[in-house]
């Protein structure tokens, strides 16, 4: 069980009487998480239950009533960690947890996880404000993807500026990889490229399908459609009305299964960064993927990075998964003018990052008027290797 960045988060959280919600993507490691949580508390003396509701006796039983807890657990007088797995199963997941934390919170600490119909079947009407700590958990970043390949002495070099020559090669090796096959960890862990697009033909065929089907899809093939056909334009203008007359359904239909995939965790939109300049473009996002591997199976396009017509969208959607793993999506904007004036990114509405192949090409005239405009925000130029030192 190799270690997450998000473990240190979880940890500081424990000691706490909050609920600790885990959600994301279905394999991206939820549960194994859940597991090592379970084993910390037991070596430090904790009285821990590990109860999984894909197991239909508890499931009944909870759904009955909250305080069925007791029936599963017992009764003492020392503090039990409760580790729910698959919660969306419940029936009304919110008044269960909220019942055991108004009525509990000093004897039972509650750390639960939901996959991607957690937030689609919309069971969790009430928001559960200042009882939880809600933590999203995505597949592996390239930190992680290192130390999954036992090659954790090389994150220590991934920030630098000038990455030693005689590690720089194996690092990009590993870098390549990630970028076509992504971080999902089985898919990580094995390192057979044709076993690697068997477990990402798996994901698709189960794990996308029950998303699709626990979100009462009506249409689960232009689903699969829009979501290749998001895949793409990755780094692109995200046009809902367009999507609808390719594939002929009504606007509300595309923008329901739009806000499926990205409650799924699979796409992610960001929004525009813009002052008062009337210029600027309005509300249109921008799309991108939380899994390249993902992606790339979607186009069936596992070609070298170095010769793809589209490494340009590849570099940018990297980029963005660099800067997810290290800051709040709300946080990640771009720039657009209407006469199409453009930066990558905005973060913390404090940096800007334009994303180039080739920074011998880049055009400082291009990026005048936004220096112009907000001279208050550095620009850096990112290449691949540059990429790195944003991790």
């Amino acid at each position: 069980m190799f270690p997450r960045l998000i473990e240190k988060n979880i940890n500081n959280n424990l000691n706490n009487n909050k609920i600790i919600i885990l959600t994301g993507a279905r394999q991206v490691g939820k549960t194994t998480i859940l597991k090592k949580i379970k084993s910390k508390l037991q070596k430090n003396n904790k009285e821990v239950f590990f109860i999984n509701l894909e197991r239909l006796q508890y499931l009944d039983l909870l759904n009955q009533d909250p305080e069925n807890i007791f029936q599963i657990i017992g009764t003492t007088k020392k503090k039990k960690y409760i580790i729910i797995d698959e919660v969306q199963y419940l029936k009304n997941p919110t008044n269960f947890l909220k019942y055991l934390y108004d009525e509990y919170q000093k004897k039972l600490k509650l750390i639960v996880s939901g996959s991607s119909a957690f937030y689609i079947d919309k069971k969790f009407h009430d928001s559960l404000a200042g009882r939880k700590i809600l933590l999203e958990i995505y597949s592996l970043n390239f930190k992680e993807f290192l130390i999954f390949k036992k090659q954790a002495e090389l994150t220590k070099y991934c920030h630098k500026k000038n990455i030693p020559l005689i590690l720089k090669k194996n690092i990009l090796n590993y870098y390549y990889e990630f970028i076509t096959y992504g971080g999902y960890p089985e898919v990580v862990l094995t390192n057979n490229f044709k076993q690697k697009k068997e477990l990402l033909d798996e994901l698709i065929n189960s794990y996308i399908k029950k998303d699709i089907k626990e979100s009462n899809i009506n249409h689960p093939e232009k689903y699969l459609f829009i979501l290749k056909i998001l895949a793409s334009q990755i780094g692109n203008l995200l046009n809902k009305h367009e999507l609808a007359n390719t594939i002929d359904l009504p606007a509300g239909t595309v923008d329901n299964y739009i806000y499926i995939m990205q409650k799924s965790f699979h796409i992610a939109t960001i929004k525009p960064f813009f002052s008062n300049i009337r210029k600027e473009l309005t509300k249109t996002p921008k799309i991108y993927f939380f899994d390249l591997g993902l992606r790339n199976y979607l186009l069936n396009n596992f070609e070298e990075f170095n010769y793809r017509i589209d490494k340009g969208n590849l570099l940018e959607n990297l980029v963005f998964n660099n800067l997810v793993s290290n800051y709040t999506k709300d946080n990640i904007k771009f720039w657009r003018t209407q006469n199409k004036n453009e930066i990558d990114f905005i973060v913390n509405d404090t940096e800007a990052y334009e994303v180039k192949t080739n920074l011998k090409l880049i055009n400082e005239k291009k990026y005048s008027l936004f220096k112009k405009e907000y001279s208050n925000i550095p620009l850096d130029y990112i290449d691949l290797e540059k990429s790195l030192r944003i991790l």
